[in-house]
């Protein structure tokens, strides 16, 4: 997958919006005003920061080389994943879907009953 497969994947899913907050090289995907995902687009090597379940973070770091903890990010809930042929797309596609649902599963109630208007 490349950096445009990561955000079209992304968009794929109901209500992400996309902006610069930071700069201009940090794309961040957000669901309800919460961020789920970060591609550093100036980033030779095409990875994501991911937020993860804390456990999960934990195996997914000692199974997969190009999975770490993501840098200026809470390292107990965020990952890095770097792009490499260790992670499959399938892979990819299900911790990007683990990240909105966290994001997803922590919103007001308000905020879900709009998610599920859209």
């Amino acid at each position: 997958m490349n950096y445009e497969d990561l955000r079209d994947y992304c968009l794929s899913l109901r209500g992400v919006t996309e902006h610069f907050p930071f700069d201009k090289f940090s794309l961040v995907m957000k669901v309800q005003g919460k961020m789920f995902a970060l591609l550093p687009l100036d980033n030779p090597e095409t990875q994501i920061a991911l937020k993860c379940d804390p456990e999960r973070a934990i195996q997914l770091r000692d199974e997969f080389p190009a999975i770490t903890a993501a840098y200026h990010f809470n390292k107990k809930h965020w990952n890095s994943v770097r792009i490499d042929s260790t992670i499959s797309i399938s892979l990819m596609q299900e911790l990007i879907q683990h990240s909105y649902d966290l994001i997803v599963f922590g919103l007001s109630k308000r905020n879900k009953d709009a998610l599920n208007n859209l």
